[in-house]
């Protein structure tokens, strides 16, 4: 049985990723902030489907004593890793002239780093496998910048940077890399807003999208996946 790891699993795109290869009858390897969400999705999973090992480990993926510390019990407890989806990551408006000070820093040991440090810990089951599919995701706002962007577009930024520079060094070992780059999607970000649903990308659509680029033979690749909303960003 094939096993995918996940970042930021207890809600929103995460958990939709989760669910999704969950039903496709893969072991899991789940981690988020809050421990009372991530066992209940563990639950929810298991519900899925009640064959799968599912591993989960509260992570603040800002930390890195937090963020090495799951990448030890993956270690640990899978043998092979074929997926890596690096999903966590958190948004905080902000412009760059006025923003708190350390609000880069944060996103960027949230969104950038964490992706960089998991990535490093989980790669040498990869190459020694010659084989695996790292997806990465970032935003349309590492596409274009736009007002109030501030440091969360950088971070997104840098990060779509991070995932193009690994998939060339990747390619002599049979690695592939994905950038995904989703609009708004219907997560809890959105609580509270008036908007209809029919303006928003369902998480489970972006969940799809992975699992349909990952099903493709050895010898394609879809480097790269833009998701908007029908009716255009928000």
């Amino acid at each position: 049985m094939k096993t995918a790891v996940i970042t930021g699993a207890s809600r929103g795109i995460g958990k939709a990723i989760a669910q999704k290869f969950a039903k496709e009858n893969f072991n899991l390897a789940i981690c988020a902030r809050n421990e009372n969400e991530l066992l209940q999705t563990k639950k929810e999973l298991l519900q899925i489907n009640s064959t799968i090992d599912v591993c989960c480990v509260a992570t603040d993926v800002s930390s890195k004593i937090e963020r090495d510390n799951f990448c030890k019990k993956v270690n640990e407890h899978f043998e092979t890793i074929d997926i890596l989806v690096n999903n966590a990551g958190t948004f905080l408006p902000g412009n760059i002239a006025d923003e708190p000070d350390g609000r880069l820093e944060f996103l960027l040991q949230t969104n950038l780093i964490s992706a960089y440090e998991i990535t490093r810990n989980l790669l040498p089951k990869m190459m020694k496998q010659k084989s695996g599919h790292i997806f990465n995701i970032t935003s349309v706002a590492g596409l274009q910048a736009y007002k109030n962007g501030g440091s969360y577009s950088i971070s997104k930024f840098a990060l779509s940077g991070f995932s193009k520079n690994l998939r060339e060094e990747l390619k002599p070992f049979g690695i592939r890399v994905s950038t995904i780059y989703p609009g708004a999607v219907l997560t809890d970000s959105w609580a509270g807003t008036d908007l209809p649903k029919e303006r928003f990308i369902l998480p489970e659509d972006v969940a799809s999208a992975i699992f349909n680029a990952y099903q493709l033979s050895n010898s394609s690749l879809v480097e790269e996946i833009i998701l908007r909303p029908t009716l255009g960003d928000i």
